[in-house]
């Protein structure tokens, strides 16, 4: 079991802190510990206050954990005051795991979240230790001393801060420009990381991000790879917000055990997809993959494309992001066929051709077809259709398809244990 350590403030609100980095960490398969910094008595309008635990109690909590525990990376968070920079810094120096850096200064909700001696602290005691320090625009502007207000004044701040000691240096750009792009400075060269814009501040997010660098770096991947990553589950963590009090929307930063492997299959064979898919494949009503948990019994358990893959001239446009519970008709194949065999727990639509069906049937993959003029009323088209084709067939059968009917397009619906034994069926009438 791989383990990281967070070191971070306690968010009475449980939306950010400590306790977003464990959920964070958890949900991708890694064993958070934990050094609790600071008590806070905050929610999601606002900080009413905060508790510094004594450095004692942190430096023995730090030390009774490395004593008995092996860390594969760590983290900071809200560290509040040059004190507790100090004290973990000390701990620190001459251990070979690697640090991430928050530098934790304002909440989302414009409380603050550190004295005045702070930054200086931060400077000259723990960025030279670090991996990479991720900073918001803010935060950059505090230790580099300079003003940014674009992508080329977050590049000097970058450099400004990699002077400092810090060997990379991740600019976030979530509150500068029409698109949140991320700048890292790694190696003396610059990378760039964008994403979709969610269209407000989420309480939690900077936590979240740093939580999940650590993780993948506690899982052995490399920096570029984590931010990749990381900037992903991000995003979808802001469009799967939820408002639990009068404030700020939290993140969730987590998917349950189950929920996180699905997915990143979902969003690996999305990428490969996009690599490979013919624009005349894509149906006029546009094209969704989408993949369940084991057992799935509700569309919230399933996870599918938020929107739908359309053509574009010759080419084609996908969704930036991946949710569950987002495709009603995807989650409804998925789900009834799951009624006759829990091993079927993907499903994605083409274009329905007599070629394509041909191309299937010859390649000996199993087809079975469904009448939209015998549907009963009152009844969902995904789901009694999925369930004849199944029932005539007596077996779930690799493809379903139906020649449509008044207003109805005609549809191929490929099916399949996983979305990457999907995209092998496709690749199978494809490179006839």
């Amino acid at each position: 079991m791989k383990v990281a350590l967070s070191i971070a403030g306690s968010d009475s609100s449980g939306g950010a802190g400590i306790q977003t980095d464990v959920k964070a960490m958890a949900s991708i398969g890694v064993h958070p510990c934990t050094v609790v910094t600071c008590v806070t008595a905050q929610n999601t309008e606002r900080v009413d206050s905060i508790y510094p635990l004594p450095t004692t109690e942190i430096e023995k909590q730090l030390e009774s954990v490395l004593a008995d525990i092996t860390i594969d990376a760590a983290k900071t968070g809200m560290l509040y005051s040059a004190q507790i920079v100090e004290t973990v810094a000390k701990v620190f120096e001459g251990r070979s795991f690697p640090v991430v850096v928050d530098p934790v200064m304002i909440a989302t909700t414009q409380g603050s979240l550190e004295t005045g001696d702070l930054t200086q602290a931060l400077i000259s005691r723990l960025l030279p230790l670090c991996e990479l320090v991720t900073p918001n625009i803010m935060e950059a502007e505090s230790l580099s001393g300079l003003k940014i207000k674009s992508e080329d004044e977050a590049k000097s701040a970058c450099e400004k801060i990699h002077s400092l000691g810090a060997k990379n240096v991740l600019v976030k750009g979530g509150h500068l420009g029409d698109k949140p792009v991320d700048i890292l400075l790694s190696e003396g060269e610059f990378r760039k990381f964008s994403a979709e814009r969610y269209p407000e501040d989420v309480h939690g997010s900077g936590c979240a991000f740093s939580a999940f660098i650590a993780g993948g770096l506690t899982l052995g991947m490399e920096l570029e790879e984590c931010i990749r990553e990381s900037k992903k589950m991000v995003t979808a963590g802001f469009f799967g917000s939820r408002k639990i009090g009068k404030g700020f929307p939290v993140i969730q930063s987590h998917y349950s055990a189950d929920r996180y492997p699905v997915w990143k299959e979902l969003d690996i064979a999305l990428e490969e997809l996009k690599e490979f898919l013919p624009a005349d494949l894509v149906p006029e009503v546009g094209m969704n993959i989408g993949y369940a948990v084991p057992f799935a019994t509700d569309p919230s358990e399933v996870a599918a494309l938020k929107g739908r893959i359309i053509r574009v001239g010759e080419g084609i446009d996908t969704p930036a992001h991946i949710d569950f519970g987002t495709s009603v008709h995807i989650s409804r194949i998925i789900l009834t066929v799951l009624r006759f065999d829990h091993r079927y727990r993907s499903a994605m639509n083409v274009r329905f051709s007599e070629e394509i069906v041909d191309r299937f049937k010859h390649k000996g993959l199993v087809v079975s077809e469904f009448d939209r003029s015998e549907e009963p009323g009152g009844v969902s088209t995904m789901e009694w259709g999925t369930e004849r084709a199944i029932s005539n067939l007596g077996k779930v059968p690799d493809v379903v398809f139906d020649r449509g009917s008044v207003g109805k397009e005609p549809m191929v619906r490929i099916l399949g244990r996983s979305p990457l034994e999907l995209l092998e069926k496709l690749k199978l009438v494809l490179n006839e």
